[in-house]
C-alpha cells in the first residue's frame, strides 16, 4: 500500500512539475560562478515548493487561502520578474556589465525570493490538482504525498544543476540564457493569466 502511495505520488509529481527542471536549468547557468548560488536556488525552490504544498493541504482540510479565481493572477510574478531580467540583460549589454560584476562578485544569480516566486507561480494551477487527491488520501497518505514531492524536489534541483554543467548544455545556456530566462518567464506569466483568463484574456 505503502509502496503504491509512493509511486503514485512520484509520478504526480513528475507530471505536474517536468517544466521545472528547464526554469532550474536556467537559474543554475544565471548562477554559474557566482558563490553561494546553488544553495540559492536550492532555498529558492523549496520555499516556493513549500507554498504550493501548504495551500493545497489546506485546501484539502477546506481551508482556502488563495481562491481559485486569484491562481491565474500569479503569472505576475513570473512576467514581472522575465521583465526585470530582460532589463537586466539590456543594461548589461550596454554597460558591458564587467564594472557590476567586479563590484559585487557575491551578488550575482537569482535570489531566493526570485526562484520561491516563479515556482509558487509556475505551480500554482498544481493545486488544483493536488487538493482532490490529499482530500482523498486522508492524513496519513497526504504525508506520504508530502514527504515524497519534498524528496523530488531535490532531485529536480539536482537534475537541473546537472543539465545546466554539462559542456554542451553549459556552453549554450551560458551564451544564449541572459535571453533564454527573461523569455521563459515572460513566456510562463502570460501563459498563466491566458490560459486562467485573468483580466478577461
Amino acid at each position: 500500500m505503502e509502496l503504491g502511495i509512493i509511486g503514485q505520488a512520484a509520478g504526480l509529481f513528475a507530471v505536474t512539475n517536468i517544466d521545472d527542471i528547464l526554469i532550474l536549468a536556467l537559474f543554475f547557468a544565471q548562477g554559474a560562478g557566482h558563490p553561494g548560488s546553488t544553495r540559492r536556488i536550492v532555498l529558492g525552490q523549496y520555499l516556493g515548493f513549500a507554498a504550493i504544498l501548504a495551500v493545497a493541504v489546506a485546501a484539502a482540510f477546506g481551508a482556502t487561502f488563495l481562491p481559485e479565481s486569484a491562481i491565474p493572477y500569479l503569472g505576475l510574478l513570473p512576467l514581472a520578474l522575465g521583465l526585470k531580467a530582460a532589463w537586466q540583460a539590456w543594461k548589461d549589454r550596454r554597460d558591458g556589465g564587467s564594472d557590476e560584476e567586479e563590484a559585487q562578485p557575491n551578488e550575482g544569480g537569482p535570489s531566493p525570493f526570485e526562484v520561491a516566486a516563479v515556482t509558487f507561480a509556475n505551480g500554482g494551477d498544481n493545486i488544483g490538482v493536488y487538493v482532490p487527491v490529499f482530500a482523498t488520501a486522508g492524513t496519513g497518505g497526504m504525508a506520504v504525498y508530502a514527504v515524497v514531492f519534498l524528496v523530488l524536489v531535490a532531485v529536480w534541483c539536482f537534475a537541473g544543476r546537472f543539465f545546466a554543467t554539462r559542456p554542451i548544455i553549459a556552453k549554450a545556456l551560458a551564451r544564449w540564457g541572459h535571453i533564454l530566462l527573461p523569455l521563459v518567464l515572460i513566456a510562463i506569466g502570460l501563459l498563466i493569466l491566458i490560459e486562467g483568463g485573468a483580466f478577461g484574456l
